[in-house]
């Protein structure tokens, strides 16, 4: 059995890759610089260009959300005889606020006639490395203007977990899991736990929102996405979305289908220490 992976080379993607079993093939647009195992059969190739994927022989796909060309993608992997897709889709979908990204990929991938599962989680903990990461790395501080605020980001190898289990493990078919990450911390408690993994005492930078978003825009972060992260911006785009009633509860799905509860963000930020020092 040959499994195809997207993304092969992000953050949830190297971790499916290094967690499969049988023959697994990894596209990416750099082979050279792809770092992945060395019985991992690595293809140069490109989502945008769906006639170049090597789907021959393939029957699993993990999907890497792509909404420009997701349909061209898909039906090119059903001609080839694809019979299970994983998409890796986002909790957004779930709670409405996405409805031009992700959601067309699943519907994508639903009409494929195939069978499919979908992982949606939520904040990604790996968005801290390039968020906080320079300011750490620099002086020892966090720039966020509401050290109090929750939130609630996830281990990128608790979602690489389920994909793995559902692309090889029959009974997953038609199903959306949420992946929501372990209970909610606050801003200062992650910065807390980042500095306990680095033996090192951060400080808050006293920013306003404005400033903030000028400093995470100057850090290489899209400015749409970084007004999402402030509040300032819909999951789109346009205006804030609504959380007033958002409540972070912690899905049951990575349990059910693992055995174990969610790694916390303090063994996530022990995993990833060397990427928060000098």
């Amino acid at each position: 059995m040959t499994t195809l992976v997207t993304g092969a080379t992000g953050n949830v993607g190297r971790l499916v890759v290094r967690g499969l079993s049988g023959h697994v093939r990894a596209i990416t647009r750099d082979p050279a610089k792809a770092d992945l195992p060395p019985h991992v059969e690595v293809v140069k190739a490109d989502l945008d260009d769906p006639d170049g994927l090597p789907f021959d022989g393939v029957e699993r796909l993990y999907l890497f959300a792509h909404p420009p060309t997701a349909q061209a993608v898909v039906e090119r992997a059903v001609r080839a005889g694809v019979r299970r897709i994983v998409t890796l889709s986002s909790g957004a979908v779930t709670y409405g606020y996405d409805t031009t990204h992700h959601l067309p990929v699943e519907q994508a991938v639903e009409a494929s006639g195939v069978e499919w599962t979908h992982l949606r989680p939520g904040e990604f903990a790996a968005n801290k490395i390039d968020l906080w990461g320079p300011s750490i790395r620099e002086d020892g501080t966090v720039v966020h203007p509401e050290p109090d605020s929750l939130g609630q980001p996830i281990h990128e190898a608790d979602i690489a977990d389920v994909a793995i289990k559902v692309l090889q493990e029959d009974g997953h078919a038609g199903k959306a899991y949420d992946l929501s990450g372990p209970p909610q911390l606050t801003q200062r408690d992650m910065a807390r736990d980042i500095g306990a993994a680095i033996g090192r005492t951060l400080t808050f930078r006293d920013v306003t929102v404005d400033e903030a978003l000028a400093y995470y825009v100057s850090v290489g972060w899209p400015e749409e996405i970084a007004r999402y992260v402030l509040g300032l911006g819909g999951y789109e785009g346009g205006e804030p979305d609504d959380f007033s009633d958002y409540e972070f509860v912690v899905s049951p799905d990575y349990e059910n289908l693992t055995g174990r509860p969610y790694r916390t963000f303090a063994r996530w930020a022990r995993d990833h220490a060397a990427d928060f020092r000098g």
